[in-house]
């Protein structure tokens, strides 16, 4: 008995229809030599060698079991048997697809391989695909020196957790994320005002990508550091300032939990520098908001600002 997908395939042998003295047909089917005949039997006598079949040949019977029931079927028949054995197993596979996709499940698959734009991953019968994206930064980050072919190759073999993105059955789409899987791990931990260690990943014109450091060592999540939030100054070019692959310490502003997203700053990090120019210009400990407290005493001082004379001069020779 051969199996074929999970059916069990049975093949009944076909007989020679020869009931002479010197053969005899077992229960089996088989041509066996009759033990009471002292002539040995000449299997060439039986048939000659052809391209066809002899013509005392019957057809061979397959049974086909897919456990409930059975379907018997000449040789002629078996290879459409197989694919609708197959047809069935690939069914059923699409619509275990969709369900992990909307019960968000994990799937641990075995990467069969990888093409310029991602992983192949094995789902049952079925060959899946993650794209680069997708991937964690864990890996990137593990290997900063590899490009991500060489360790998209080094990963070929192995099983990874993944999230079902997309599960099309019409169009043979069925797509992975292992993003998914680290958000729904690690998001728990983080809450807006922690501070993190940070790797640069891509970086675009709208800002930069920053894969984030947990306490274990290892890069998990990514977040966006909009251009607005890179520094107080005013920034035409992100690539100005960021690299790939450059160590930053960046503050969590947002985070958007049914998204998937998080939103970074650098420059929150840092002290705003208009600040910093207004405590030249008004002491420390005086408020702005109590002009009382400016007369109050006679020791202070105020300096006006370079220029400001000029300023008021001017002005005044303007009408309103």
């Amino acid at each position: 008995m051969a199996v074929f997908g999970g059916a069990s395939v049975s093949f009944l042998s076909p007989h020679f229809g020869s009931n002479d003295n010197n053969t005899s047909t077992s229960q089996n089917g088989f041509i066996v030599a009759n033990p009471t005949s002292s002539t040995p039997l000449n299997f060439r006598s039986l048939c000659t060698y052809s391209n066809k079949r002899p013509p005392f040949l019957s057809a061979a019977k397959v049974s086909v079991s897919n456990g409930s029931t059975t379907t018997t079927a000449t040789d002629d028949g078996l290879d459409q048997s197989l694919d609708d054995v197959r047809l069935a197993r690939r069914s059923a596979d699409w619509k275990a697809a969709k369900a992990h996709k909307e019960k968000g499940v994990f799937y641990e698959g075995k990467i069969e391989g990888f093409n310029g734009g991602g992983l192949l991953i094995k789902f049952y019968s079925l060959l899946g695909f993650l794209p680069f994206p997708q991937l964690s930064p864990y890996h990137s980050c593990k290997e900063p020196h590899k490009t991500i072919q060489e360790i998209a190759k080094a990963l070929i073999g192995s099983n990874i957790s993944v999230k079902v993105i997309e599960a099309d059955e019409e169009n043979r789409k069925l797509i992975f994320s292992e993003k998914e899987v680290s958000w729904s791990k690690f998001s728990p931990q983080l809450n807006v005002g922690d501070i993190f260690e940070g790797r640069v990943g891509s970086v675009e014109d709208y800002g930069a990508f920053v894969h984030l450091r947990f306490p274990d060592g290892y890069y998990h999540l990514t977040g966006l550091v909009h251009v607005s939030e890179v520094s107080w100054d005013l920034v035409q070019d992100v690539r100005d300032i960021l690299s790939e692959g450059d160590k930053v310490r960046v503050k969590v502003v947002k985070i958007y939990r049914e998204k998937s997203r998080i939103t970074l700053s650098i420059k929150q990090l840092e002290e705003d520098p208009l600040l910093q120019t207004l405590d030249k210009v008004i002491p420390q400990g005086v408020s702005v908001e109590d002009p009382d407290v400016l007369t109050a005493s006679d020791s202070l001082t105020i300096e006006p600002l370079p220029g400001l004379d000029v300023i008021i001069e001017e002005l005044s020779k303007e009408d309103g």
